[in-house]
């Protein structure tokens, strides 16, 4: 007779979000970003412009993010290993075939590695959007709250 474990038992309750929080990339130096929290996605996606192969190796990237919204300063180089491509459909309905990244995402007491596609999302509220792959195991969303992770000041985070 085969035994399981009870995955369950091994994880923390779901923590309530609302529908956009703060979080933090610390692998890609960034101490904090505002993102909105989207159960319609699929997969998260993280603002990225001046995406190039890096000089580590043809499978990282490098590129750069404006992390405070509808800001164009500060700029923050990244390098990060690229997992990926997927073809991702964004709102509009046109699809893209974006580069994926593995990264660490803090949200509260939660700290956890997860999947985020790189884009430009210049045109976009929030720089970055977190969807169900990132929430699943982790979160139950109340669309009614806010910054349920906690509040942060931008000009303390950044130079801006």
């Amino acid at each position: 007779m085969a035994t399981t474990r009870k995955r369950t038992s091994e994880r923390l309750p779901k923590a309530i979000i609302g529908w956009r929080e703060w979080c933090a990339l610390p692998d890609l130096a960034l101490p904090g970003i505002l993102a909105k929290i989207d159960t319609g996605a699929k997969t998260s996606s993280l603002h990225a412009f001046d995406i190039r192969p890096s000089p580590r190796g043809e499978d990282w990237l490098e590129f750069s993010i404006h992390p405070v919204q509808r800001r164009k300063r500060p700029i923050i180089k990244c390098t990060a290993q690229c997992v990926d491509y997927r073809a991702v459909t964004s709102s509009n309905g046109k699809s893209e075939d974006r580069p994926v990244i593995l990264t660490t995402i803090q949200m509260g007491l939660r700290s956890f590695r997860t999947e985020i596609t790189l884009s430009n999302r210049d045109e976009m509220g929030f720089r970055m959007l977190i969807g169900r792959q990132t929430l699943n195991r982790h979160f139950i969303v109340d669309p009614s709250l806010s910054y349920c992770c906690g509040h942060r000041d931008e000009a303390e985070l950044y130079t801006l």
